[in-house]
Parts: structure tokens; sequence; C-alpha cells
């Protein structure tokens, strides 16, 4: 608050008056405090446990009045994920942060740790003004006023009701499936935006002179109606706003319900950078965001932080495993592509539920594989990283029907990102996005039904085609299969045939999978995406009439001794369609190279097969 400004500016008085003539500028430290009468907030979003900038906050918060974090800070890395959040908080509390308002990873850890956290741990209040009990009764403040300069600043928090499918969909309902939780998700936005104008009335009825909103609600399409924007253009009173969630980069003004302005900013994501409001003594607001990069640490947060490290260093460094090739979350673009296309990582990752729980058919979210493994040493600390979570690993029993609705909704986003697009092992599948998505959600973003055409097509599952009515094993964890995470209502513990209750956690795993299946190294069979799913982004053209063409000479069938080299992007099925014309026949090749190919879902490039004749 006001105390970091103050001794900014102490320190710079107790510098001129100690410096002499002869001082050299690189001598000199300088400290840039903003003018007494203008009131400065520093804002963070969606850190997600990078730590390690965290000096470089200290230092700016030196010369500011607030600091408050827009959610989404405690989860995401090795750091949380062993801590349970805690060693984030015992950061956030050394610095010195004012509020915060709950993300909806905050929650990943379960309710019970995050309100332990929140409420005997954190040396700040978290806000949030829609988060409510079963009585409709707020779980935590919904504003707090703090004052500065004379002036009264008050923030209100806002979480998104996404968190809902976000996170953990039971850790906000009783041993019943009820829901005791809620975030005024209701009335298509109008109980959100409500709940933001009676917490903005209240700040103003409390003498605030200056309401920002602190919300963690972003501006993708997915969101809405609950976006940052919707509910501003829904509401009236805030002078600025700062968001979280989608990871964007902005600072800007936009327009409240009554046309007023509205300073509107994010920060990005992982600390790249610092948002900065400067409410002048004008009463004007400005909005910018700095870049990290240029900032020079506060040496004791650095030591503090180099302390807490040392608690899980030893751990995260232990070598578990090593790869000949980059597993990627990432397309050839080089942009994240994990959460719309199959990725040569997403293929190992279901391909480990789906051989370590014996399963017909494995799924993994997108929006659960977080980080690359580079080709080499593969540490707990990186394992960890991929899969953040710390989700079970579970085996149920579904239908053919719920297989094929899990694979439309996760197909429903596409050509955008969605947390909750499937990665598969043991099954492949077409997407066409020029087929509208007709999934039904309900308020809670809970699937409810396909109401018209599916996108999703040609579903093969171990070279078969999928059968509606047939039973399948499913391999998974509990946040998809037992608790609907990412809104796959399909499944849940009324659903589902429970046949392994969380038998392993997530990251364990993929460390078995590759030490127990691949003996300890990821080979070249996952060079690249094995060609799982296929995307149709255009209508086929239609045929053009040619001129008759003189007869094919008839193609010979392959030789007992043929041949067939595997390249990028082949599987089973591609290769009978090369070599006899259908991939119905893809069994042929199978069965003639059992002693080489274990798995008909895992061969590798460069590996050679043996091709009988049609």
């Amino acid at each position: 608050m006001k105390s970091k400004k103050l001794l900014s500016l102490l320190l710079v008085l107790a510098m001129m008056f100690s410096l002499t003539v002869t001082a050299s500028a690189e001598e000199a430290a300088v400290i840039s405090a903003a003018p007494a009468d203008e009131i400065v907030i520093l804002h963070t979003n969606d850190v997600h446990c990078s730590y390690e900038a965290y000096d470089k906050v200290a230092a700016l918060a030196k010369d500011a009045d607030l600091l408050v974090d827009a959610g989404d800070a405690i989860q995401g890395g090795v750091i949380g994920t062993l801590s349970k959040g805690e060693y984030i908080v015992d950061i956030m509390n050394e610095i010195g942060y004012d509020a915060a308002v709950p993300g909806n990873h905050e929650f990943d850890y379960d309710m019970d740790q995050f309100l332990k956290l929140a409420k005997e741990k954190a040396e700040y209040p978290y806000l949030s003004a829609n988060f409510v009990d079963k009585t409709g009764k707020p779980v935590f403040d919904a504003y707090k006023l703090f004052e500065v300069d004379g002036k009264k600043v008050a923030f209100v928090g806002l979480t998104t009701p996404e968190t809902f499918t976000k996170s953990t969909p039971t850790y906000f309902q009783d041993g019943n499936g009820n829901y005791i939780y809620g975030f005024c998700e209701g009335g298509n936005g109008q109980e959100l935006y409500a709940a933001a104008q009676k917490a903005i009335d209240a700040a103003e009825a409390a003498g605030a002179d200056y309401v920002i909103g602190l919300g963690h609600l972003g501006i993708d399409g997915e969101s809405s109606p609950w976006t940052s924007k919707e509910v501003i253009a829904n509401t009236t009173g805030f002078d600025a706003f700062i968001d979280g969630h989608s990871h964007s980069t902005f600072a800007e003004t936009v327009k409240d319900k009554a046309g007023n302005d509205v300073a509107f900013a994010q920060t990005g994501t992982k600390l790249a950078n610092v948002g900065k409001i400067t409410i002048k003594a004008d009463g004007t607001i400005t909005c910018e965001n700095i870049d990290l990069a240029n900032v020079t640490a506060d040496a004791d947060t650095t030591a503090y932080i180099a302390g807490v490290t040392e608690k899980f260093d030893a751990l995260q460094n232990t070598v578990v495993a090593k790869t000949e090739v980059e597993l990627t979350i990432n397309g050839a673009d080089g942009k994240r592509a994990v959460r719309s296309a199959e990725t040569n990582l997403g293929d190992l990752c279901a391909d480990a539920y789906r051989v370590m729980l014996g399963a017909d058919v494995a799924f993994v979210n997108g929006g659960g594989v977080r980080a690359n493994l580079a080709a080499g040493d593969i540490t707990y600390g990186d394992i960890v990283n991929v899969h953040p979570f710390g989700n079970e690993a579970c085996l149920v029993k579904v239908t053919g029907q719920q297989i094929k609705d899990a694979l439309e909704l996760g197909a429903s986003a596409y050509p955008g990102e969605s947390g909750g697009f499937l990665q598969v092992s043991g099954l492949t599948y077409t997407i066409d996005s020029t087929i509208p998505s007709s999934v039904v959600r309900d308020e809670k973003n809970m699937f409810v039904k396909v109401d018209g055409a599916y996108r999703v097509s040609d579903i093969q599952v171990g070279g078969q085609p999928l059968d509606v009515n047939k039973t399948y094993t499913l391999a998974s964890h509990n946040y998809m299969l037992k608790s609907q995470g990412d809104g796959y209502a399909m499944f849940g513990t009324d659903n589902v045939e429970i046949i392994k209750d969380c038998v392993m956690i997530d990251n364990q795993v993929l460390i078995n999978y590759i030490v127990e299946e691949l003996n300890g190294t990821v080979g070249q069979e996952y060079a690249a995406p094995a060609g799982r799913i296929t995307i149709v982004t255009a209508p086929a053209e239609p045929e053009q009439p040619v001129e008759p063409a003189k007869p094919a000479e008839p193609e010979k069938p392959a030789a007992e001794s043929g041949t067939y080299t595997v390249v990028a992007g082949d599987c089973l099925w591609s290769i009978a369609q090369k070599t006899y014309g259908t991939g119905t026949k893809w069994g042929v090749i199978y069965e003639a190279n059992k002693a080489t190919v274990k798995d008909p879902g895992m061969i590798y490039i460069g590996q050679v097969l043996t091709i009988p004749a049609a």
C-alpha cells in the first residue's frame, strides 16, 4: 500500500543526501517513484506458478500503492503441485499483495485446500462477489476498500462461472452430487451482472471514490455470456477493470452500460508483464503493461525465492526417463495446438492411460497437457509440468454413443481452442469443421445433447467402426470420468461403470508408461503425430467431368516379400489404403508384423513392415 511508495521516496532522499560530487552514474541507483498525488496500482494475472519473476514484481511494487492479482496464480507448475499452492501464497505474502480474486485453477487442489489457503495462510484477502454458498451468500467479501492519499479505492472481485467445468465440478458438490457452491451462472449472464452491480453499489455507498473490477473472466468467445467485456457493458460504476483468465495482453478503454469510459487491462500469462493503472490527481485513469524483461529484480525477494526453491528442487530435478524426440503441445507453426489438433505429446499421454489401465480407448483433455518435453533427459519436474493437476487415473465402461458424444463435445469449439479437446488412443476419427457445432450445453456449461448433425465421423476403435450400442472400456482421469470436468456430462459416476477407481496420479501414469512399457526411452515412434485425428477444413471440390482414359493396367498385388517403410503421419489404416486400396485391410498388415508391432496403434517412422499379397 502507500507505505511502499513512501519507503521508496525516503530511499531517494537518503541517497540524494549521501551522494558526493565524485559519485559516478553507476554508483547511484535510480528509483523512480510516482508523484505523491498519483495512485499507482500494479496487477498480475494467470501467473500459473511462474514464481521466478516475482522478485521483479517486488521491485516494481516498492513504487506502487497497491498490488493485486486477478487469479490462477497457485497452479500450473511443480512448485504448486508439490505444495498444493502453499509456496506461491508464501511468496505473494512476502511481496505484499493487497488483494486477489480466485481464478478457476485456485480450486484445483480441492475446496478444503483452497479455503485453507485463502482464510488461514494468505495475508491478503480473496474477493469474489459471485462465488456463493448454497444459501446464495458470498464465500468471500464482494469488495474491499483501501485508502490512499485520502481517496478510497475499492476492488470488486468476480470469478468466472466456467470454474465449474474448468476446475473439478465435484469440488462444488456435496457427497450426493448436489451443488453447494455457485458462481451466479444463471439467467444468460444476468445473475453475474446483477452480482457485480450490487457490489459496485455497495462499494460506492461505503464511500469509494474509485471502483475497480478485479475479475477472472477473460474475453474469449467461449466464455460468453460471462466475459469481462459483457460484465462491463451490463453494469455502471466501474472506473477500471483488471482482467484475467483468457491469457490476453491488452491495455485499452471500453464503455460501460451508461457509455462511460472504463480503463481495461490484462497482462497475458506467466508474468510476461505486470499491469499498471495510474489514477491522476484530476481523476484521469490510464493503464499500461510493463515488460518484466526490462526490470531489475529485488535482491531480498530473490533470496527468499531461492529458499523456497530449495524445498522442492531435489525432487523435481530427479531424472526418471529420456526421450529421443521432442514431445510437444505445439503444431508445425510453433503455436499451441494440443487444444485443437493432435500432437505427438498428446498421443503419448493418451497411450499411457490406455496401456497402463488396459483399456480399449483412452482420452486426455488438451487442457491437461501443459508443457513440452525437450529431447534428452526427462525429470520428475518435467513430467509434473506436463500433467500438473494431480488427477487420478480411472477405467470405466461406457457405450459407443457416450464416446461419440464426447468426441463431438471435444470438437465443438474447433477451429477455436478448447481445454476439452480430446487427444486419443485406441481410436481414430475425423472432424468436419464445415459442419457447424450443434452441441447444447446447460447454464453451467455442461453437455446436454447434440441437436443436429455431428461434426465427428469415421470413428474407428481398434480399426473397426464404432458401434454406438456396444460397451467399451475407457481410460482417463477422475476429472473427466467421475467429475465431468470440461463439461463432459455424458460421463460422471451416475453414467459410467467404474472398473478401476483413482488408481494412480496422472503424472505417475506417464512416468510408469515410459519406464515400464517403453523401457525408459520415448523413441522415434513418437517423432510425429500418429494420424489419429483427421480434420476437414473445407468442403470437397466437386468432381469435374474428364475425358475417358485408357484402361489402366491392373495393379500387381504386393508380393509375400514386399515391404513398406513407415513415414510421418502413417498408421496401419493409411498404409493399407496405400498398398491395398482400402484401409479396412489394416489387420492383414498387423497379423504379418505381430513380432515387431506389439500394438496396432503404435508404429514408428522408419519401421519396415512386411506387406503380404492382397
